[in-house]
This record gives C-alpha cells, sequence and structure tokens, in this order.
C-alpha cells in the first residue's frame, strides 16, 4: 500500500500472524481500555504502509503521539504498548512524620485526654495538628498512611482474658476429644464425641410488605418494616467425626427441652449402644455444673459430660453450625410466622446433612499453650489494664 499522508518513517512495521492475530482481537474486545486499543490501532495502521500523519488526521491523534507507538514498537514489540511506570511526586512529609502521626493513631484517646472512645480520621487529623507535627495534612492522606499499616483505629474488637481457673486442663481436655483422644488414649470406632448447644431467641419477623427478589440491577430488597410474630430455640448436637447434626425446635430452652435432644440423639444408633459418647457443652443454664452431670450421666450409661471452660464457647463446634444457619437460614429473617421459622430450620437440617463433612478443626493442645503464654506477656497484660 501507498503511504498515506507523506513522509516515510525509519521505523517501518513488519508484523508476524500471531502478532497481527492478537491486536487486530484487541481492537474488537469490547472491555478492552480506549487507548489499548488505539494503540493497537496505530501499529496495524504502520504495518499496512500508512505514513504517521496519516494515522494521525485518521485516528484524530496529533502525529507526534501516532510516532511515539511506532517507535515504541519497532523497538519492544507488543511489550511497547503498555504504560511505563511514572516516578510521581516527591513525598512532602519525612518518615519521622508519618511514624509520629502512627503512634498517635495507636494510642487511645483518652491517654491525650482526648474525651472519644476511639479515633476517627477527623478527629485523628484535629489531634495531629493540635500537636504541631505539621501544619496541614488531610484525612485522605493520615488514612492512605494508615492504610498501608495494620493500625486502624476506627476498628475495634472485643475479647476477654481466660477467667476459668482451670481454663488449660478443661480446653486441653475438649481439643485432645477433637483429635480422637481421651486420658492420653485415641478414642475406640465405637466412642463419640458431640457438641451441643442451643440457638435462643429466634424471631419470626413478619415483614410489612413482601420481600422483593433481585431484578435486573437491582438486588433483593426486603422491608424494613416488621411484626413480631414470636420467638423459639433451636437446639443441636453435632457429631464431630462423622458429620451427624441432630436438632430440634422448642418453644423456650431449660433442663427440660436439652433432656430430649438428649434422647434424641442417645436412643438413636449407633449412640445407642456405643462405649462413650462424650457431650461437648458450655456453661449455660440446661447443662451447667456437677448436677448435670450427676443428671445426664445418671439417666444415660455411656454418657460423659464435658464443660468446656467460662466464656469459651469459640470451642464449642456446634457453634460454626450455627453460624452456618444464621448465614443461610435466618439472614434476611423474613418469615410469616414460627410455623414457617421451624419448617426452614428443620428442612435445611435435613439438607445440611447430605453433603456435610467434618469441620477442618486444627487448633491443638499445643495452639492453646501458646495463646496462653502469648497472653501472660506483659504488653497484653498492661493493655487488659
Amino acid at each position: 500500500m501507498v503511504a498515506r499522508g507523506g513522509g516515510r518513517s525509519p521505523y517501518q512495521i513488519t508484523l508476524g500472524a500471531s502478532q497481527r492475530r492478537w491486536l487486530k482481537a484487541l481492537t474488537r474486545q469490547g472491555t478492552a481500555e480506549h487507548r489499548q486499543v488505539t494503540r493497537a490501532r496505530i501499529v496495524l495502521l504502520a504495518s499496512a504502509g500508512w505514513a504517521n500523519r496519516g494515522i494521525a488526521r485518521k485516528l484524530g491523534l496529533a502525529p507526534n503521539t501516532v510516532g511515539k507507538w511506532r517507535k515504541r514498537f519497532f523497538a519492544e514489540g507488543v511489550d511497547g504498548l503498555g504504560d511505563r511506570k511514572r516516578p510521581g511526586r516527591p513525598r512532602r512529609f519525612p518518615a519521622a512524620v508519618v511514624a509520629a502521626c502512627k503512634a498517635i493513631a495507636g494510642e487511645l484517646p483518652a491517654t491525650r485526654g482526648v474525651p472519644l472512645g476511639r479515633w476517627s480520621l477527623a478527629e485523628l487529623r484535629t489531634e495531629v495538628l493540635a500537636t504541631g507535627l505539621v501544619d496541614d495534612v488531610s484525612t485522605t492522606t493520615l488514612w492512605r498512611w494508615l492504610d498501608e499499616d495494620p493500625i486502624k483505629p476506627w476498628q475495634h474488637r472485643s475479647w476477654i482474658f481466660p477467667r476459668d481457673p482451670d481454663f488449660t486442663a478443661k480446653a486441653g481436655l475438649v481439643l485432645d476429644l477433637y483429635q480422637r483422644l481421651f486420658a492420653g488414649q485415641t478414642l475406640g470406632d465405637d466412642e463419640y464425641v458431640v457438641s451441643a448447644d442451643e440457638k435462643t431467641s429466634i424471631q419470626a419477623r413478619c415483614r410489612c410488605h413482601p420481600t422483593l427478589p433481585p431484578g435486573r440491577a437491582r438486588m433483593m430488597r426486603v422491608e424494613h418494616e416488621y411484626e413480631r410474630g414470636g420467638a423459639l430455640a433451636y437446639l443441636a448436637a453435632w457429631d464431630v467425626h462423622q458429620a451427624t447434626l441432630f436438632g430440634r425446635c422448642e418453644q423456650t430452652t431449660g433442663i427440660a427441652p436439652f433432656g430430649r435432644l438428649v434422647a434424641q440423639v442417645m436412643t438413636s444408633q449407633p449412640y445407642a449402644s456405643a462405649k462413650r459418647v462424650f457431650w461437648v457443652v458450655d456453661n449455660g443454664s440446661s447443662h451447667r455444673g456437677r448436677a448435670s452431670v450427676k443428671r445426664l450421666e445418671g439417666e444415660w450409661r455411656n454418657l460423659c459430660l464435658v464443660h468446656l471452660p467460662i466464656h469459651a464457647s469459640w470451642l464449642n463446634q456446634i457453634e460454626l453450625v450455627f453460624s452456618v444457619i444464621q448465614r443461610k437460614v435466618l439472614t434476611p429473617n423474613d418469615f410469616t410466622d414460627l410455623a414457617e421459622v421451624e419448617a426452614r430450620l428443620l428442612a435445611f437440617q435435613r439438607r445440611y446433612q447430605q453433603t456435610a463433612d467434618p469441620f477442618d478443626w486444627r487448633f491443638t493442645r499445643a495452639d492453646l499453650h501458646r495463646l496462653l503464654q502469648r497472653l501472660d506477656e506483659p504488653e497484653h497484660l498492661g493493655t487488659a489494664a
């Protein structure tokens, strides 16, 4: 083809078959960036014999822009069509100032005499300016500094120190059971570990207007206003190693409802004929203290009740099941009445049972030992004080 626009460039483009296919495909991609498509068109026209001025007129570009990308492709091939790193504007603030601002963000506002529970970016900026560290700094800059580090002063997380004097012994016993160990011996094939608890106050929130399903460019919509349709409790037991779930709905929790759950499990096989069935429970009123041990172990010859330490429900695997139920069944809460709540819970229980696997529990007695050692370190004790 005769060069269009005059002026033969010293950088003549000759494309291989694969390069031509790649460039043509790029120009047809609906999701490709406009600048990348333009560069591909420049190269394709240049390979067809077009001069820079002709390409510039055809694509509405400046001739020097066409010459730049022709030269880049001539020297570097396809890689030359990408953007190069830019040096950017030099930092305005010294590293020492950035570190000092992060140090302030890491302090509790009360230690600086500021009547706040936690820092917001605006309040942090006010404090930084009050210290005289800088004449001015934007909240965006502060956010960028903190985003680079784990420090997020506008966030908080609740935690609690172990209060049970026998925490290590009680928690270690449960963690051993999860690994199929008891008193240093491996559990037999006819010994089982069951984790149990109650999920209380599950409401039936009757929405004042029907929930709308997802639509085009619209997420599902749930009416904010609702009427209360009552509440029930879901009691459940989870076989840790067999991934078997038992559950029932009751009007309330208590010794009798929990006893019915125990009977539901212990009268079914293989638990009825098992050598031992270890029941891991927390310290809720339905199964608290020595009285519950005497009651349940007296009623069921092969039942061994194992209590978690106080404030250690995070070691109870049934809480993982409750988390699944909360996310998949009860959120959003949109029921017509309690009968619908119960029907969905029990239907999901049957459905979950078909595909459930044991949880991949990896927290062991050794991990517990390391965690408690870390909590005993001076910085943790100082933080708690």
